[in-house]
């Protein structure tokens, strides 16, 4: 007796996968060709769903597929001329027809079926019964009773859909792929059970909103779909603990060799406290698999207390690691900025951390100081020096082409502060460029609520400056409120623009900067490199890259000025010629973007609106498929941070959200402002107060 294989299943809703060795002890075909022979059920049975399905084929040429099909509608089919498996079924008088086709016909037999209401006792359950697992992992399956295992209908497996012992260990191909494991009673062959394993091998999310463009897509999820993201099957599987509040995105490597604990797949948490983590990101264990804290209170090293530059905001008491890190795969370095204060003295570093064990590289840290020439507040003899003290990391760290460029702006504009970018060479931590954006003047703080400093396939680096003077358009060297387009190695502006109320912009806090600067992949029409970013006044600007319009006091020289999202503290995604935003007390909106313009009505909108700051949308997805648009909200009101899912093709869809089964699924601790999650081989990452929340496929 010979095993069968699913080549194609079209409806897991509806067919509970049973493919084993075939019953012909109990199934007599027809010696006609072609014909098909249904053996079980009979004709006009009393039955209860799942039914189970027993039927063959004769034909003198090749059976390409055989198909099950229930009052009309196709529910199953599979590359083979005999079939054995449960359909579900409502109750009712069902027509059932099993149709096959060969070379050069299709033939079929059709009977008609009573389904009861009652529960068949032909399945059970396997544990877990959904599973997403990366090639280095395996996977024990458990039924509680006595089976014999396939996979994908082949008895014990093989290379090509993974393997799995006589006890249920499932060892996975090194193809991407679903593959359902199926389990069969050795004491009534009639019981099955299955479950579903996404075999995955995406990466990772190495940086902030993804990659260096900022898009926020992940295009390589295999085992999240719009159809088990769902409250049934898709829900908060646990948390970590961790030491501070987390405003930086959690990072997420697959398959990182730790030294006596094998392959695993990390995600790396940094907190306020100055401590970055190092989690299972599947909980295969309950503790950090390593952890670095960089202060010492007993020795006088501290984070920097928040009293010393305010006296209050946000709920923040410390300042330690802000800023998202950025993680090298090829080298598992991942470099992170940390902010102390040392027995009366402020200092800000950059570490380069092993991904196995946390340890100092490249014979780090070093020290983050820059003098630049200017007579800006805070200046002395016509040179302004870097304040440790009075400037934040907040935007997050960019690696690109072999460098890392980091950002600063100020605590809640307290004076005397500017914008700085700083580039340091990744494999040998020198300096190698310095700008500070308003040398001779104030402000211009680089903080776009978190998102990263962008990089093109040209090699130019992007920012968008907060409010501050503003000389460029008089020969000057002061850029705030401006889009800046710079030269990678020496650091200088190569191109830029500003809006024409640039001034207005700057007395009332109306930041264009509270966005990052979201590159777009090449588009079609007169302007083919765009890049967009958002302002605190409202609206964002669809610039150039090529020629950015720069500054004119009548008119703004741009492609496009976009309004519909409103106020913007949050950078928006891409994906496939959408764009998604979320601003103050707006909906989640979707507008395409086509012929270099967008959209100004929003091809689909959600029905809840998100208070302060709005949300940073992230996308996961399959290619062009399985789209879902992620959103982290801080709700004031529970004051817990909740999870969103919508369909990425109609956002109008919510497909999830942790409310809905609070009692399971709500994050337990407080939210923080900006977050962004984090999407990854069949989980989600949040990070709040006192958490790492890990949310999946329900077990």
């Amino acid at each position: 007796m010979r095993p069968l294989r699913t080549l194609c299943l079209t409806s897991l809703a509806t067919a509970v996968l049973f493919l084993g060795n075939f019953a012909t002890a109990q199934c007599t075909l027809s010696t006609v060709s072609p014909s098909v022979t249904i053996c079980t059920p009979a004709n006009n049975a009393n039955v209860t769903s799942p039914v189970h399905v027993v039927a063959g084929t004769t034909s003198s040429t090749t059976v390409k597929y055989v198909q099950i099909y229930v009052d009309g509608v196709k529910k199953f089919q599979v590359s083979a001329s005999k079939l054995d498996t449960f359909v579900s079924m409502p109750s009712g008088t069902r027509r059932l027809t099993v149709q096959a086709a060969n070379s050069s016909t299709t033939f079929k037999s059709t009977i008609f079926v009573n389904v009861g209401s009652g529960t068949s006792t032909g399945s059970f359950t396997v544990r877990p019964r959904n599973v997403a697992l990366t090639f280095t992992q395996k996977q024990q399956f458990t039924t509680g009773t006595s089976v014999t295992w396939a996979v994908d209908g082949i008895a014990g497996g093989n290379a090509t859909v993974g393997t799995i012992s006589s006890t249920g260990l499932y060892t996975p191909p090194h193809v991407q792929g679903r593959h359902t494991v199926t389990a069969r009673s050795t004491s009534d062959s009639t019981r099955t059970g299955s479950a579903n394993a996404y075999v995955t091998n995406y990466p990772g999310v190495f940086t902030s909103h993804n990659d260096k463009m900022r898009t926020g897509q992940n295009l390589g999820e295999i085992a999240l779909s719009p159809s088990n993201v769902k409250t049934s099957t898709f829900g908060k599987l646990g948390s970590y603990a961790v030491d501070g509040f987390v405003y930086a995105q959690p990072l997420y490597v697959a398959n990182v060799a730790i030294p006596n604990r094998g392959f695993r797949n990390i995600v790396y948490v940094a907190t306020l406290h100055d401590s970055v983590y190092a989690f299972d990101a599947d909980r295969r264990s309950t503790t950090p698999l390593w952890k670095r804290s960089f202060i010492n209170p007993g020795a006088g090293i501290t984070t920097i207390p928040f009293r010393d530059f305010d006296t209050s905001c946000c709920g923040i008491l410390e300042t330690g690691i802000v800023g998202t890190p950025v993680i090298d795969r090829a080298s598992s370095t991942l470099y992170v900025v940390v902010a102390t204060k040392e027995n009366g003295t402020y200092h800000q570093r950059l570490h380069a951390l092993s991904l196995t064990t946390g340890a100092e590289k490249l014979g780090g840290p070093v020290e983050i100081r820059a003098t630049v020439p200017g007579r800006g507040v805070g200046s002395s003899g016509g040179n302004l020096t870097f304040s440790p003290l009075r400037h934040l990391n907040r935007p997050g760290l960019l690696l690109h082409n072999g460098n890392v460029y980091i950002a600063f702006g100020s605590h809640g504009d307290k004076q005397p502060y500017h914008g700085w970018i700083m580039a340091y060479s990744a494999s040998t931590l020198l300096q190698i460029g310095v700008i500070c954006i308003t040398p001779n003047g104030e402000g211009g703080a680089i903080w776009q609520s978190g998102g990263g400093l962008s990089a093109d396939a040209a090699g130019f680096v992007y920012t968008a400056s907060g409010d501050g003077t503003f000389t460029a358009n008089a020969s000057g060297r002061d850029y705030g409120d401006s889009i800046l387009k710079l030269n990678p190695n020496a650091l200088s502006v190569a191109d830029f623009f500003t809006p024409d109320n640039q001034s207005t912009l700057n007395v009332n806090d109306q930041d264009l900067g509270s966005t990052g600067v979201l590159v777009l992949p090449n588009q079609s029409g007169a302007h083919t490199h765009l890049a967009l970013a958002g302002s605190k006044r409202g609206g964002a600007y669809l610039v150039d890259r090529d020629n950015m319009g720069r500054f004119n006091s009548s008119t703004n020289d741009v492609v496009q000025f976009f309004t519909a999202a409103g106020k913007l503290f949050s950078t928006p995604a891409y994906w496939f010629g959408t764009l998604y935003f979320v601003g103050i007390s707006k909906p989640l909106q979707a507008h395409r973007i086509s012929n270099g313009l967008i959209n100004t009505t929003a091809a689909s909108k959600s029905s809840k609106t998100f208070e302060y700051p709005g949300a940073t949308p992230s996308i996961s997805s399959k290619g062009s498929t399985n789209g879902i648009v992620w959103l982290y909200e801080r709700n004031t009101t529970l004051n817990r941070a909740v999870l969103h899912a919508y369909s990425a093709s109609n956002v109008s869809q919510l497909l999830y959200n942790s409310r809905q089964n609070s009692t399971r699924d709500l994050a337990a601790s407080a939210p923080v402002r900006f977050a962004v999650p984090t999407i990854a081989n069949g989980k989600v990452f949040i990070g709040t107060q006192s958490q790492l929340v890990i949310y999946g496929l329900l077990p």
